[in-house]
């Protein structure tokens, strides 16, 4: 039925009938704004993709001049994924312009990782070279997608890691995922990895252990937006695995968590 059949047959004489034109006319309205909101977000997302992805090296492997060594995977649009050499966390970063035409990718909290030249030239920065250093290319490289994996290989990699928890925390460090659904298994034990490598890292930390001692539990739910929070005793963690690391606060944002609460 077209539009102009449906006035017609709604409208009947008197206010009812002027009632009904009005309504059908707004939801029509209100349906043709929320399809041109959409389409806009799309074309600002394709722009920002086009501008942040001009200069960006292509997918690979990348060796800095101290030799570190990480894939970047560009796959993902406007925000590109880095995972170190012999690291299990996957860091999705997040451009924004700086001087001189260059662009910065920077972690969820803030830190940055890279910076790009208009020419294509990459800095890396790292806690051991602040200052950053230059890389080069050092091979082609594959997307970097999660292996999925079985319930029962989740349910031994959380044992694995709560282990991994406890030995760094001296007492022991319990790992729920009550809310893990079918597909989501290797980004849950993803989580939990990284979680446990921020919770060590605090720990490792001589003025923020006491902070770091203070756990008992890793939580680990499913939403639809990534957080993380202390709550008493309890490392909140809430993810999209959808959205694979873009989905999932770093272990830089965990790490600020603990440090803070």
């Amino acid at each position: 039925m077209g539009v102009d059949a449906l006035s017609r047959t709604v409208t009947s004489p008197g206010l009812n009938g002027l009632a009904c034109v009005l309504v059908v006319g707004a939801i029509l309205t209100a349906s043709h704004a929320e399809a041109q909101a959409g389409a806009n977000l799309q074309d600002r997302q394709s722009l920002r993709d086009r501008v942040f992805g001009r200069n960006l090296p292509p997918t690979g492997r990348y060796v800095s001049e101290q030799g570190v060594g990480f894939v970047l995977d560009r796959t993902a649009g406007s925000r590109p994924l880095l995972r170190f050499d012999n690291s299990a966390e996957t860091w999705a970063l997040q451009p924004s312009p700086a001087p001189r035409g260059d662009v910065i990718y920077r972690t969820d909290a803030g830190d940055e990782v890279l910076r790009i030249t208009p020419d294509g030239g990459m800095t890396l920065y790292t806690t051991r070279q602040p200052q950053g250093t230059p890389v080069s290319p050092a091979g082609s490289a594959e997307p970097l997608r999660p292996t999925p994996i079985s319930p029962v290989d989740l349910a031994r990699a959380l044992i694995r890691q709560s282990g991994l928890a406890g030995r760094a925390l001296g007492r022991t460090v319990v790992i729920d995922a009550p809310d893990v659904v079918p597909g989501s298994e290797a980004q849950v034990a993803e989580t939990a990895a990284v979680a446990v490598e921020a919770i060590a890292r605090v720990a490792r930390a001589e003025n923020l252990r006491g902070r770091a001692s203070r756990i008992r539990r890793i939580l680990i739910l499913i939403g639809d937006r990534a957080d993380v929070s202390m709550q008493g005793q309890t490392l909140r963690i809430v993810i999209q695995p959808a959205r694979g690391p873009v989905g999932r606060p770093s272990s830089a944002r965990i790490v600020r968590a603990v440090a803070a609460a």
